[in-house]
C-alpha cells in the first residue's frame, strides 16, 4: 500500500517536472525567435502582437495580464521604457523582449510601471543576470 503511493507520487512529479519543463523550452524557443526577429526593428507592431499573443495564451502569464488589466499598449510602452537603460543583448536574453515572458517580471514591471525607468530596467537586468 505504501509503496503504491510513493510510486503514484513519483510518477505526479515526474509529470509536473515533465510539463514544466516543456513549458520553460517553449518560452525559450519564443523568446529566442522574437529577439532574432526584431533585433533590428524593434518598434515593429507585429512584436507587440507577439508578445501579447502569447501572454493572454500563457497559463501564468494571463493571469497576470488580468490581474493588472493589461493592454497591447501597457506592453508597448514598458517596452519603450525598458529600451532606454536595457538595450542590451546577452546570450538568448535581452531585457526589452525576455521580461514579458517571465511571471515575476512580468509582474514586477506591472505592478512598477510608473516608476522610473532606470530603476525598473536596472531591477530586470539583474533578475536575467545581465
Amino acid at each position: 500500500m505504501q509503496q503504491t503511493i510513493w510510486i503514484a507520487l513519483s510518477l505526479v512529479l515526474f509529470v509536473i517536472v515533465a510539463l514544466e519543463m516543456y513549458h520553460s523550452l517553449k518560452r525559450s524557443e519564443t523568446t529566442n525567435r522574437l529577439i532574432n526577429k526584431y533585433i533590428d526593428d524593434l518598434e515593429n507592431e507585429h512584436l507587440f502582437d507577439e508578445i501579447y499573443e502569447y501572454c493572454q495564451k500563457d497559463f501564468k502569464l494571463r493571469r497576470i495580464m488580468r490581474k493588472h488589466a493589461a493592454t497591447k499598449e501597457d506592453i508597448k510602452s514598458l517596452h519603450k521604457k525598458l529600451m532606454t537603460w536595457g538595450n542590451i543583448k546577452k546570450g538568448r536574453r535581452f531585457v526589452p523582449i525576455t521580461s514579458f515572458f517571465y511571471a515575476y517580471s512580468l509582474n514586477y514591471l506591472f505592478e512598477h510601471r510608473d516608476d522610473d525607468d532606470k530603476k525598473v530596467t536596472m531591477r530586470m537586468l539583474n533578475f536575467f543576470h545581465i
